[in-house]
């Protein structure tokens, strides 16, 4: 049962990053962000349980690993196709593995190594492809916002293994997610005042640049409703909830579940290559086929 629950997880996962990519045309990254937590917050407002506030405390780093992961991934969707995107985030069960070794002593047998080995050259044979794309693994700014989005999400999975022991899987989910909005509001206020103090400077960089970058600039200070907000809302409460009822059955696997998870993945390249219509989608096919070859060893054959 646990492995349905956890495939039907993944499946939503995959809605919901082409749900973000859409909510992002009309509003800035923290806008899109602190929207989407607000709606899941009040969504999870019937779940939550006052006798956990106490040891919800713990919940407080894993908050800030997860803000830092939405907006440093947010970030990436602004500058990198979604089908780039989606295939470097399918790698982050891998980390997950090789610090889980570092970390907490685990060891890899004969084929975990080979299913590491398959990822890292998928990820490698992406680098090429996205060169013909002008996107450069060296210099662009969305690969650098990309793994910071991987490995503050991999921190958070890893401290997750810690905080899964002192709290029921649901109390985690609603906390945490409280928590992350409290970060994310802080962070939404601090750039409004930086924003406000900077309007001078940036409306004549906007009019010297010209009006699509006019319009740029305003979008990132004001929030405009968009219906994706709430569609994504719904899909990562209904994602997360059927991954903590995973977790929950009896057998379930988390290393196997986390894999699992990743292969959200292929609904992601799917849906992209459909609706934005993006470039080099064959390339980027073989290697997402490779990458998830990887996976696969690594779920099948541990």
């Amino acid at each position: 049962m646990w492995l349905y629950l956890a495939l039907a997880s993944a499946f939503l996962l995959g809605f919901y990053d082409i749900f973000k990519k859409r909510s992002l045309q009309k509003n800035s990254v923290m806008w899109v962000l602190v929207s989407v937590t607000a709606i899941s917050t009040i969504i999870l407002a019937p779940f939550f349980k006052a006798d956990a506030a106490e040891g919800s405390l713990l919940l407080i780093p894993k908050g800030i690993l997860v803000a830092t992961s939405w907006i440093s991934g947010l970030m990436a969707m602004k500058l990198l196709p979604l089908t780039t995107i989606s295939t470097i985030k399918a790698s982050r069960p891998v980390f997950v593995l090789i610090f889980s070794i570092l970390l907490f002593g685990e060891k890899l047998n004969a084929w975990q190594w080979v299913g590491v080995f398959t990822v890292f050259t998928a990820l490698w044979m992406l680098s090429r492809s996205s060169e013909k794309e002008g996107i450069s693994f060296k210099s662009n700014k969305g690969i650098l916002w990309i793994a910071v989005s991987v490995f503050s999400g991999v921190a958070s999975a890893l401290y997750d293994k810690f905080v899964i022991t002192k709290m029921d899987p649901m109390s985690v989910l609603c906390w945490s997610n409280l928590y992350i909005l409290v970060i994310l509001c802080i962070v939404l206020g601090v750039k409004t005042l930086i924003d406000r103090h900077r309007t001078a400077i940036h409306t004549e960089e906007a009019i010297v640049k010209g009006t699509s970058e006019a319009a740029q600039e305003d979008v990132s200070g004001r929030f405009r409703w968009d219906w994706n907000l709430l569609f994504t809302a719904i899909i990562i409460v209904g994602a997360d909830a059927l991954y903590f009822q995973s977790l929950a059955q009896e057998g379930a696997m988390l290393s196997i579940i986390s894999i699992i998870r990743r292969c959200s993945v292929v609904v992601t390249f799917a849906g992209s290559a459909i609706l934005f219509k993006e470039n080099n989608i064959k390339s980027k096919a073989i290697d997402l086929a490779v990458l998830m070859a990887g996976v696969a060893v690594l779920a099948l054959l541990s």
